[in-house]
């Protein structure tokens, strides 16, 4: 069944041909640390709420305020926005999601998604590969230096962004990172912020 993602913009946001990051998690919560490690480091503010009746109703309290566990930060200087959740979302919610940030990143005038798929071993390959869905996405790839994956599954929201970003010519690029999964893994965290950052111009960790 449909379940209908809403998004409420909280303020003015102007990233047109900037970036889009997408921090839902998907194995363990590297992808959720790495980019609330950028969001302190290079100064977003929140900028809008993600929600849906099928989200688990929960709230996060951070410095004695409430908030929801999915938000929408912008950092205006750098044109780069991310969706942040501290949500594990359940499958059936992907597709959904996955459309609905791509339907924002058009009426935003997004020129890349980054997002990204913990993996708990990349085959000897060395490193984080990525892959683009587009030539343009796949030229970023290479002018950041980051490997490129030739043969691979890539499942989830970073699945369905690579397939659905194609046929809307939305350059999407999805990074491989690895990790336990077990817990907290701070340093897959901070290695994918890293390799995050190199294909985003000004962001850091």
């Amino acid at each position: 069944m449909y379940s209908k993602i809403r998004i409420k913009e909280l303020r003015p946001i102007n990233v047109e041909g900037g970036y889009l990051i997408d921090g839902f998690p998907s194995m363990g919560f590297a992808s959720a640390i790495a980019t609330e490690s950028m969001i302190q480091t290079s100064h977003f503010s929140v900028a809008g709420i993600i929600d849906s009746d099928s989200f688990p109703t929960i709230s996060v309290v951070k410095e004695g305020k409430p908030n929801y566990p999915t938000r929408i930060f912008v950092n205006d200087d750098l044109k780069v926005s991310i969706f942040l959740s501290y949500l594990t979302i359940h499958e059936s919610l992907h597709r959904s999601i996955a459309r609905t940030m791509l339907k924002w990143a058009k009426k935003q005038k997004i020129e890349l998604v980054v997002s990204s798929v913990a993996v708990k071993s990349l085959g000897g390959l060395g490193g984080m590969v990525a892959v683009g869905n587009t030539d343009s996405a796949r030229e970023k790839l290479k002018k950041s230096g980051l490997k490129i994956l030739q043969h691979g599954t890539i499942p989830g929201i970073p699945g369905m962004l690579l397939n659905e970003g194609s046929i809307t010519n939305q350059d999407v690029i999805v990074v491989l990172f690895q990790t336990d999964g077990t817990g907290p893994d701070f340093r897959s965290s901070a290695e994918l912020c890293t390799g995050i950052a190199k294909l985003i111009p000004g962001t850091s960790c």
